[in-house]
Formats: structure tokens, C-alpha cells, sequence
């Protein structure tokens, strides 16, 4: 069997794999970095409050941005198979002072020991180019991430994805000249009316076991804040179509 010339695939093997740590440390201190990694948590949407989990954490430099933006009432966990990196990120991460709210744990990213829905955001860094068993991960990482809007959507309504699918639909049933309309209402103000259903999204959440109280809550609070600073932008697509049966 050839052996894998990708130190990172598992970093605790190598002879001098402490230098690793002072290597990634290095890199992430650049300026550029520092840009990506602004860019790549802003992409992600990370807010204060929120629980997130990162996969293949390293020494926990991303991490440790991450913290700095969920804020003292949030909480980021860094999983990482390497000890080395593991014990590294802990280190650092007493140095800057971040206590209880940013935890690290020697972890597969294929078989995670969190319950379902308990992240509120989770991603992975560089990491999946790495691992042999990429979809694995990838499914973990969404078994354990929170969802609110889409996860009641899909266990409330029997046919949700109806307006999306009509146009292919009305086509396999024979019809000529199918075309499609789309309308789409936006609320950028938080109206009763929005704020109602958001509302019963959250409650609903809650009763289907998607979400604790406590999570739904706070989504639902992220919300009225955007919409507080004038952030909010919430859209629903109507969907018609026509055809000509032949």
C-alpha cells in the first residue's frame, strides 16, 4: 500500500509534527489570511449568540475568529483526530483568553458525538481535501446542524418543493409550450404578518423536535435585531404555470 504524501491527512504520525502547529500559526498570522478568513465567516453568516462547530479545527485559529464573533453568549467547538493540534488550539486559546465559550476536543469528523440539530452553524476549513471519506463528513455536518425555516417546512407541508417542481411536472404529463411565472413577495420591514409566521416557525420547531425552546428563541430574536437595524430581507416566491394540452 503506498503511503499518502499528505502530512495533514494525519498530522500526529509525522516525525516532527509540533512543527505543524508553528507552520499553521505562521500562515494564519499573513495579512491574506487574515482576509480569507474575515471573508469566509462573514459568507457564513456567524452572529453573536450562535453555537458553531468547526471539523478538522486544527489549532484553532479559525476557531478563535469564530469566538470572537458569537460573543460571550455564544459557544464555538473546534473537533479536530489530531491530539497535537488539539492540545495546541486548548493552549492558545487560554492565552487569548477565551474560556468556557470556545472548547476543543479530539474528534472524527465522520462519526461526531453531538446530537442532532445542536449547531446552529458548522463548517469545515481545508479539510475535506484531505479525508478519503468526504460525504461522510459532509452528512455528519448536516445531521448535527440546526435548522428552523427549512426542517419545519419539510415536516409540515406534504408536497413543500410543489412551486419549484410544477414547470418539469406539467412537462413529463405532455403538455406543450409549458411557461412559468414567478412572484415574489418581500418584507423588509418585519411586518405583522411576517413576524407571525416566523414566529409560528419557531413554535413549531420546538413541537417537531428540530430545535430546543432556548434555540428557537434565539433565532427568532436574530431576527427582530435584524430587522431592528434595518438587515431584515425575508422573501416568498409564487410560483404559476400554464401549458397547452396537446
Amino acid at each position: 500500500m503506498t503511503r499518502s504524501l499528505d502530512p495533514y491527512g494525519a498530522i500526529d504520525r509525522q516525525r516532527q509534527p509540533e512543527g505543524y502547529v508553528g507552520h499553521l500559526e505562521a500562515r494564519g498570522r499573513t495579512p491574506a489570511q487574515t482576509r480569507l478568513r474575515r471573508r469566509f465567516l462573514r459568507f457564513a453568516r456567524i452572529r453573536r449568540g450562535q453555537c458553531v462547530l468547526e471539523i478538522g479545527s486544527g489549532t484553532g485559529i479559525v476557531t478563535r475568529d469564530a469566538a470572537r464573533l458569537v460573543g460571550s453568549r455564544g459557544q464555538v467547538v473546534g473537533v479536530d483526530p489530531s491530539q497535537i493540534m488539539t492540545r495546541a488550539a486548548r493552549r492558545l486559546a487560554r492565552r487569548a483568553g477565551f474560556g468556557p465559550r470556545l472548547v476543543h476536543a479530539v474528534g472524527d469528523g465522520a462519526r461526531l458525538r453531538f446530537s442532532p440539530d445542536r449547531f446552529d452553524c458548522v463548517f469545515a476549513v481545508t479539510v475535506l481535501l484531505h479525508v478519503r471519506n468526504s460525504e461522510t463528513i459532509l452528512r455528519e455536518m448536516v445531521h448535527v446542524t440546526r435548522t428552523i425555516m427549512d426542517g419545519v417546512v419539510s415536516r409540515m407541508y406534504p408536497d413543500p418543493f410543489s412551486g419549484r417542481t410544477l414547470y418539469g411536472r406539467l412537462v413529463r404529463l405532455g403538455l406543450r409550450d409549458v411557461r412559468l411565472a414567478v412572484e415574489v413577495f418581500q418584507d423588509t420591514k418585519l411586518e405583522p404578518y411576517t413576524h407571525a409566521m416566523l414566529s409560528r416557525r419557531a413554535e413549531n420547531a420546538v413541537k417537531l423536535g428540530l430545535a430546543a425552546p432556548r434555540a428557537a428563541a434565539r433565532w427568532l430574536a436574530a431576527v427582530e435585531r435584524l430587522a431592528a437595524i434595518g438587515q431584515f430581507a425575508f422573501t416568498l416566491n409564487y410560483y404559476a404555470a400554464r401549458g397547452v394540452k396537446p
